[in-house]
């Protein structure tokens, strides 16, 4: 068995990261806290540190000022570590394409730090709970 597989046996836990977002995606993550989606029954769990984390979602358009604070809260994030990108911004800058603050999406930040990095698209603006819910049990079968 991978070291992958036996990491993402059991659970998985998650670390939120706001990067700069108009809040629509912040707003759909905390509906699949609620009784109605209730990620928890997949074994999801929001955890309040990276260090205890196996996956970050990250949601918003990276800009100069959240750029180093992704950066290290993704070296925090033990190995090995997924980063979900969530939204239209997250994924492609969305609207703030070409701003003067804008760094670039969530992937090509990720990958500057770590070529390797594993990021996994959850399109939408905002994406619905389901898309969210289903991405993050796809990703977590693929690996």
């Amino acid at each position: 068995m991978s070291l992958k597989m036996k990491a993402f046996k059991k659970s998985i836990w998650v670390y939120h990261i706001a990067c700069s977002p108009c809040n629509n995606c912040d707003i759909e993550i905390l509906d699949l806290l609620t009784p109605r989606f209730d990620v928890e029954r997949f074994g999801i769990l929001l955890v309040g540190s990276p260090r205890h984390a196996d996956a970050l979602l990250v949601t918003g358009m990276v800009n100069r000022l959240t750029k180093p604070r992704l950066i290290e809260v993704y070296l925090q994030t033990p190995k090995p570590r997924v980063v979900f990108a969530f939204g239209s911004c997250g994924i492609s800058t969305g609207i703030f394409a070409g701003g003067y603050n804008t760094e670039g999406p969530i992937d090509k930040v990720i990958h500057e730090v770590d070529p390797e990095g594993i990021v996994v698209y959850v399109p939408g603006c905002p994406p619905k709970p389901e898309a969210m819910i289903d991405a993050i049990v796809k990703a977590l079968k693929a690996l």
